[in-house]
């Protein structure tokens, strides 16, 4: 028996309480249930038809907009054509954007050859990655960033520094690194890249065979909350990394696609050239998709072995994902993250002296957090104050996300279409949040 689509909010959640199995009711945003049933660029519309601005795209899976029209087109008329084909056969629209993302990657001196693997999503990208790099180097270990999140399935769980991300029985030979965090870090406020890049190799020395396969990396630590590397700490990383024999990795799945606004690529930000990149989310716009895309002689060892990923070159999805490199390119997309992205920066720094909770504002583009605190001496974290935020963002239209170790940040990653107009509506409705969360 088919059942008809019931909108009904109780119905729905009673459903979800019924059928879903407990490890897929955990992730829930609001004390009280939510139901989308419609999204255009930068809103959402609730079953009750009340709009909201997304500053979570859905997840940073929204890169150029809600049921953006370039890209739905694109992907209906391949899903109409043929919604599916193995990769065990050939077809030409994963095959030409393999080569339209190989042509957006760095390659300053026109040297480097870059090739294509698509996954289905992210995890499986950087699951990809880790065996790339072991296969490559033949070592075993890796070295990852404590507050990294790369994804839910055991390989990038391993590799994932937040214990409410990790379950038990997650794959070894990985190291964890203290992330370079310029507020909070174990060195003090603005200490640089410098001591974390010794770090990296204290860490080589003591927790290591001395030998490893390669070090991921977030060029914006996402989930975590909106960490910035500092200047020089990718590069430095990068050379540590490959003298110890490892691959550079480094996860775009959140920072890329022009999100933050001044590159392509966040890693950019600092002129290094990684061994491997692994991009999800905003590359499909909401169509499940993934890649590994690595220099090629990196990548070669892997012909030894099968590795295969059902979905992973889908010509529906990858149709969709050519049309977000268009939409990217012929509307400016990455010129208008950094554009409104830098407004909303200003205004989240106003709001910072207006409500003594927020202890920091940061971040670039359209990747933007806040972090709250119960004392901007003390920097104790705040989780209480940033739930009441959350709550009362609710209230104001607006939707975010916790994040951050502590559940202490606010996120605010919106499709990139976001306009000034938008600026105004979101800066009114966090002030309007923080002060009812004030009040209790």
């Amino acid at each position: 028996m088919t059942l008809p689509v019931d909108w009904n909010l109780q119905e729905t959640a009673r459903r979800r309480d019924t059928y879903y199995a407990a490890s897929q009711k955990k992730f829930v945003p609001f004390a009280k249930p939510m139901v989308f049933k419609k999204g255009s660029m930068q809103y959402l519309w609730d079953e009750a038809g009340n709009r909201y601005t997304d500053l979570l795209g859905m997840n940073v899976c929204i890169s150029v907009g809600h049921a953006h029209p370039k890209v739905v087109g694109a992907a209906m008329a391949q899903a109409q054509d043929l919604t599916h084909c193995t990769t065990m056969f050939y077809h030409p629209v994963p095959a030409h954007f393999a080569e339209e993302l190989a042509a957006v990657m760095p390659n300053p001196k026109g040297d480097i050859e870059w090739v294509v693997h698509f996954t289905n999503s992210g995890a499986e990208a950087v699951d990809l990655a880790l065996t790339m790099a072991r296969d490559y180097t033949g070592n075993a270990d890796i070295l990852a960033l404590r507050t990294a999140y790369h994804g839910p399935t055991a390989a990038a769980q391993s590799v994932t520094g937040i214990a409410g991300w990790r379950h038990a029985g997650m794959p070894g030979n990985v190291a964890f690194v203290a992330e370079p965090n310029q507020y909070r870090g174990i060195f003090g406020e603005n200490a640089g890249a410098a001591p974390y890049l010794d770090e990296i190799g204290r860490t080589i020395a003591t927790a290591t065979t001395g030998r490893i396969a390669g070090m991921i990396v977030e060029s914006v630590q996402g989930y975590g909350g909106i960490i910035e590397m500092p200047k020089g700490y990718l590069t430095g990383a990068a050379e540590r990394t490959r003298a110890a024999g490892g691959l550079f990795i480094v996860d775009e799945v959140q920072a890329g696609f022009g999100r933050t606004g001044d590159h392509m690529w966040g890693f950019e930000a600092d002129g290094v050239i990684p061994d491997i990149v692994v991009m999800a989310k905003g590359i499909g716009n909401g169509f499940p998709l993934g890649a590994v895309v690595a220099q090629k002689h990196v990548a070669a060892p892997m012909a030894e072995k099968f590795m295969f990923h059902t979905y992973g070159a889908n010509p529906t999805s990858c149709a969709a994902g050519r049309a977000v490199l268009q939409v990217l390119r012929e509307d400016r997309v990455q010129d208008n993250a950094r554009t409104v992205g830098a407004a909303l920066l200003a205004r989240l720094q106003d709001l910072k002296q207006r409500h003594p909770k927020i202890g920091d504002v940061r971040g670039r583009g359209l990747m933007l957090a806040f972090e709250m605190v119960k004392d901007r001496k003390t920097k104790e974290p705040d989780p209480e104050t940033t739930a009441k935020v959350f709550e009362a963002c609710r209230e104001s239209r607006l939707i975010l996300s916790k994040s951050g170790p502590y559940q202490s940040c606010l996120r605010m990653v919106p499709p990139m279409c976001l306009t000034m107009e938008d600026v105004e509506t979101v800066a009114e409705g966090l002030d309007r949040a923080f002060t009812l969360a004030a009040r209790g």
